[in-house]
């Protein structure tokens, strides 16, 4: 039997545990509420997307911060407000090497599409617009999240041809999140007892009407050109599409990366840009896909960029090739920007322009360069790596408090004032626009080290101790790296002889093995497979790949279950899980004891 990498929470269970969490612990999804960010606390962050209005600026990428719904509450909760969910296509049993992030350094993949059925997609993304809503009047959260938390948009995405994209899998799938009315009625009934009053509630069917377009690296323009028309016309979408950054061709990526930045270890292939979509014929398809979003009354926009494909130099992921991000790609993909507002004069509505082809951009954003990105008038930004690193959806709020700090000390009240100054002071330093400027200083030795291989080179941090099961150095960087939220951690009882004053848990249906954990934990061994593996699903326990434990409910208590030869760590797994602040999920939700 194949095991699937991911079984998603039902909603009773989700909104269980938020419930549970908040009442225990004050948290939810194991986000403190210090973490939580308040769209009313400083300036005006909302942007325009594609005719929708966002109350930031900022949202995860399509990626493993949008794949389950509580990856997207944990955003929200954060500061996001434009979600570019996971990309969806046809194939939906992938074999996708493991580990498949590693974020030791800048940041490379091999995951590239979603990890679970086309079916179970859009019940997470129906799941978390719900949530969201129930969320966003649940009275306990107004002292954190503030009496509006602002609007949010769910953008689709979908890859990776036409064949696949107009199958009656995808497009059922699309034309589920454009009207979600039939999902909503049927999960309203799983809404329990504590948001009772939710199952009543209106909820908006309309979950998406906007889609980024993800075509694969080597994907045909006319193949890009037909399926941007069909989104528009056969569902009626507004259509970003995602372009690579082989556009710049070999020699300028090359060059930037070795050269510029001494990236020396990076491996690239001619053939991957040859096999690419080309500079000069992407301005022809930006053009033509302009003209025809006009005459449909649709709207059209870029996004920057994809990561970049390299050769697979490192002993960490088992694929030939993967996919780099991070620092390196922020630069490449902002100096692609600049060659495509020299190429389209006026087109993009960036910069000072009065363009009306939108540019969202995702690569390598963090605190320090986000308000340089949204001073472009770069909307959405979108951020992948940033989040896979320790803090994980805590480094969010931090982000939107400095961009509204800076934007208070600058005297400017909102994002297009923020953009109008970032112009003057580009003019004023005697550069073309702000994308010039901004770009200029990327490319500057004197100034662009944070980008530089060795300005990326410091490693994690690491002590010579091998991981146990029970204690350890507690950085707690396993539950904040995990875009699953598959890590949780519980105080020890005061009575218990073990090490530590917190112990870790994984809840093993959400851990897709990722290696992120792996990554960051500063002991010896992985966190995934030494710390206790929970289970809820008793048929995912009977098939498991690694041995771990069962949570049942008996008699008003969680009961544990152990796989063969953990026996003896019963006792204790059910002392912690029964403790004040025990296992963070409530026992309704539970499976009941087997006789």
């Amino acid at each position: 039997m194949t095991i699937p990498p991911l079984t998603p929470m039902p909603l009773s269970m989700l909104l269980g545990r938020i419930a549970e969490e908040w009442s225990s612990r004050s948290r939810i999804f194991d986000l403190p509420t210090a973490r939580i960010y308040d769209v009313s606390s400083g300036p005006d962050l909302s942007v325009d997307f594609m005719g929708r209005n966002a109350a930031t600026p900022i949202g995860p990428a399509a990626g493993p911060h949008s794949q389950l719904a509580e990856n997207i509450v944990l955003a929200w909760l954060g500061g996001s407000r434009i979600i570019e969910l996971k990309t969806v296509q046809i194939l939906d049993e992938l074999e996708i090497g493991r580990p498949c992030i590693d974020m030791e350094t800048i940041g490379y993949n091999i995951e590239w599409s979603q990890e679970l059925r086309v079916a179970e997609s859009l019940e997470e993304y129906v799941k978390a617009w719900m949530i969201l809503d129930i969320l966003s009047g649940w009275d306990e959260l107004k002292p954190h999240l503030g009496e509006n938390p602002g609007s949010h948009v769910f953008d689709l995405s979908v890859g990776y041809d036409l064949e696949g994209i107009a199958s009656d899998k995808v497009s059922g799938f699309i034309d589920g999140l454009v009207d979600a009315s039939d999902s909503i009625e049927r999960l309203r009934s799983e809404i329990p007892e504590p948001f009772e009053k939710w199952r009543s509630h209106e909820f908006d069917p309309h979950i998406a009407d906007t889609v980024t377009l993800s075509t694969f690296h080597g994907c045909p323009p006319d193949e890009i050109e037909s399926i941007t028309k069909h989104l528009m016309t056969r569902h009626g979408l507004d259509v970003v599409v995602k372009l690579n950054p082989t556009l710049l061709g070999f020699d300028r990526v090359h060059g930037i990366l070795k050269g510029t930045l001494g990236y020396d270890e990076l491996r690239l292939r001619r053939t991957d840009f040859d096999a690419d979509l080309q500079f000069d014929r992407g301005i022809e398809l930006i053009g033509e896909l302009r003209r025809f979003a006009a005459e449909q009354g649709r709207r059209f926009g870029i996004k920057l960029t994809n990561t970049m494909v390299v050769e697979n130099h490192r002993d960490f992921m088992p694929d030939e090739t993967m996919y780099m991000s991070g620092p390196p790609l922020h630069v490449l993909s902002m100096t692609l920007l600049d060659e495509l507002d020299r190429a389209l004069p006026g087109v993009l509505a960036v910069a000072d322009n009065a363009g009306d082809v939108q540019v969202s951009f995702s690569a390598g954003i963090t605190k320090e360069n986000l308000g340089h990105a949204v001073g472009l008038g770069l909307a959405p930004v979108t951020i992948c790596s940033d989040l896979l690193r320790p803090g994980g959806y805590g480094r969010l709020k931090p982000m939107l408090t400095t961009l509204g700090r800076d934007m208070a000390d600058a005297g400017v009240a909102d994002l297009g004032a923020w953009r109008t100054l970032r112009a003057a002071e580009a003019h004023a330093g005697g550069h073309s626009g702000p994308v010039a400027a901004y770009v200029a200083s990327l490319h500057d030795p004197e100034v662009n080290g944070v980008y530089t291989r060795e300005g990326t080179s410091k490693l994690p941090r690491a002590v010579d101790h091998e991981l146990q099961m029970w204690g350890c150095v507690a950085c707690n960087f396993c539950v904040t790296v995990c875009p699953n939220d598959a890590f949780f951690r519980l105080p020890t009882p005061e009575e218990m002889d073990l090490d530590g004053r917190q112990q870790y848990f994984v809840l093993a249906e959400l851990c897709n093995e990722c290696g992120n954990c792996l990554t960051f934990c500063p002991e010896i061994g992985d966190p995934e497979e030494v710390k206790p593996r929970i289970y809820t699903e008793l048929s995912r326990f009977e098939t498991h790949d690694r041995p771990g434990f069962l949570v049942t409910a008996d008699d008003g208590r969680v009961d544990v279950t152990a796989a063969d030869g953990l026996e003896r760590e019963v006792a204790r797994l059910a002392s912690i899980f029964n403790a004040a602040e025990g296992l963070p999920l409530p026992l309704s939700t539970l499976l009941e004891r087997r006789p």
